[in-house]
């Protein structure tokens, strides 16, 4: 039987995604270069099926749609595979840490790890551990990047205790990698009929629709 997989970030408003954007607006007030003009901040989502669009189409995965959304203010590379986390390995056998070291560059200036559950039934401290050397890489890459740790969803308010434990070691991680924690499941971000798609593992249209309202509020965008 297949793991789950939808079973698959903010406070502090002057954090570097905020800032080189308001800089941009700034430099447009003052008669300088217009916004257009500014090259677009780079970030990078690394992720499994709930960011790749599984289930409904790679055009409407939230990072897809946040792009979009932002007319082109933010260069976003969707790092993301079906079915990979800190510790599981996707349809190309590839992990978070595996696809945060492909991806993030010295340009790059915020990443998102979001989720995730496919490390279901794994050992806490080792999804732990994996996610902290996923942020060591990506330090190592892009020093003064910002790093957000999205935790697992769910369709419920009443996630189960395996979710729960995977939410709990990677908010552990992020403690210990002096990287941002996001809660999803603390926010009940996809509890609804109307996010749940057929499959039951995957948001429809509406939820990773939602999912893009969710993180331009985290992103500060």
């Amino acid at each position: 039987m297949r793991r789950p997989e939808s079973v698959a970030l903010f406070s502090g408003a002057a954090l570097m995604l905020a800032a080189a954007l308001t800089g941009t607006f700034l430099a447009a007030d003052q008669g300088a270069a217009p916004a257009s003009a500014a090259p677009a901040v780079r970030v990078v989502v690394v992720g499994d099926s709930l960011s790749t669009g599984y289930g409904t189409a790679a055009g409407w995965a939230w990072p897809h749609l946040l792009s979009q959304q932002e007319h082109g203010r933010l260069d976003v590379v969707n790092a993301s595979e079906n079915g990979d986390g800190y510790l599981a390995l996707g349809e190309e056998d590839g992990t978070f840490g595996s696809h945060a070291a492909d991806a993030v560059t010295p340009e790059t200036r915020v990443v998102v790890f979001f989720g995730s559950e496919n490390d279901w039934g794994e050992d806490p401290a080792d999804i732990a551990d994996a996610a902290v050397a996923a942020v060591e890489s990506v330090r190592s890459a892009a020093p003064d990047a910002r790093v957000v740790m999205v935790g697992p969803t769910a369709f419920t308010d009443e996630p189960e205790p395996e979710r729960l434990a995977i939410r709990d070691a990677l908010k552990s991680a992020a403690t210990r990698a002096k990287a941002e924690f996001v809660d999803p499941l603390a926010e009940n971000w996809l509890a609804g009929d109307q996010f749940e798609g057929a499959d039951g593992d995957h948001p429809t249209v509406a939820g990773q629709e939602h999912l893009r309202d969710e993180m331009v509020r985290v992103l500060g965008l």
